[in-house]
This record gives structure tokens, C-alpha cells and sequence, in this order.
């Protein structure tokens, strides 16, 4: 009889380049087991894009949206509501040539009264319509998120 060792191992002990691997190139998903750090080693060493927002301090729709503007560095023009986060998402990236991919992060979506799960699906939509535009494109969008 041959036995096989068992590996404990769990996404964060993985190789950066393979720990991308193992999450479908365009999806929107919780970050589980993945560590924050890790999965911005993994998109710097594969050559992504790494967008990180923190948004413990959010409490409202519009916070929410000022936070990601500022902490993904959009445009001074950015029209803080839903569409314009699409357009920043999508047309705004890609006019800028070709794109290696995506990692994107956001922590700890707040869960109040004002931003409520409603209002969270509403914001991952958008993510989800991003992924969809990116994968039409052959290029990897992936986000995790986290609630506060």
C-alpha cells in the first residue's frame, strides 16, 4: 500500500503566482482564507494591478465611494456614485492601453443601517459587471472582499 503525505497547506502558503492560479481569472468572492499581503505579492509578481480600499471608516454609500475613489487613485473627476465607479473600472482603465490584470481588495465593507446589505450586493454588482467587461477582454479581474 502507498500512502500519500497529506498537505496542510492553505492558500496562503502558496507560491504567488500559483495562489492567482487557484481562484478563477474574472470573480468576485470572499477573501476566506487569502491574506491581504498575499494576494498583493501575488499580483505584483505575476505583473497585475493591485487596488486595495479599507473601508472600516465607511459608513454611508458615499464614504464607501470616496474611500475606493481615493484609495484606487481615480481621477479628480470621479462622479462618486455607481456608474462612474463602472466607468473608472472599465473604459477609463482600458483607453489607457493594454492591462496585465487585476487584483482587487476591499476590506471590511461596513454593514450600518446606511450602508446596508442592499447597498453591499449594489456596490459587488458593480465589481461583478467589471469582471464581466475584463473577461470579455481575456484579462483577469479579480476581486476579493471582506464585511466589517
Amino acid at each position: 500500500m502507498i500512502t500519500m503525505p497529506v498537505s496542510d497547506a492553505s492558500p496562503n502558503d502558496a507560491d504567488p503566482a500559483v495562489l492567482l492560479k487557484s481562484v478563477r481569472p474574472n470573480i468576485v468572492q470572499s477573501i476566506r482564507a487569502y491574506r491581504v499581503a498575499q494576494l498583493q505579492d501575488a499580483a505584483e509578481t505575476t505583473g497585475q494591478h493591485f487596488l486595495y480600499a479599507n473601508l472600516a471608516e465607511a459608513t454611508t454609500k458615499q464614504e464607501v465611494l470616496e474611500t475606493i475613489a481615493r484609495s484606487f487613485l481615480f481621477p479628480k473627476h470621479f462622479g462618486k456614485n455607481l456608474d462612474a465607479l463602472h466607468d473608472c473600472l472599465t473604459d477609463v482603465v482600458h483607453s489607457g492601453g493594454p492591462q496585465p490584470g487585476f487584483v482587487v481588495v476591499l476590506e471590511q465593507l461596513p454593514a450600518t443601517q446606511r450602508f446596508d446589505k442592499e447597498a453591499r450586493e449594489t456596490l459587488l454588482d458593480v465589481f461583478r459587471d467589471a469582471a464581466d467587461f475584463w473577461a470579455e477582454r481575456g484579462i483577469a479581474f479579480r476581486v476579493f472582499y471582506s464585511f466589517l
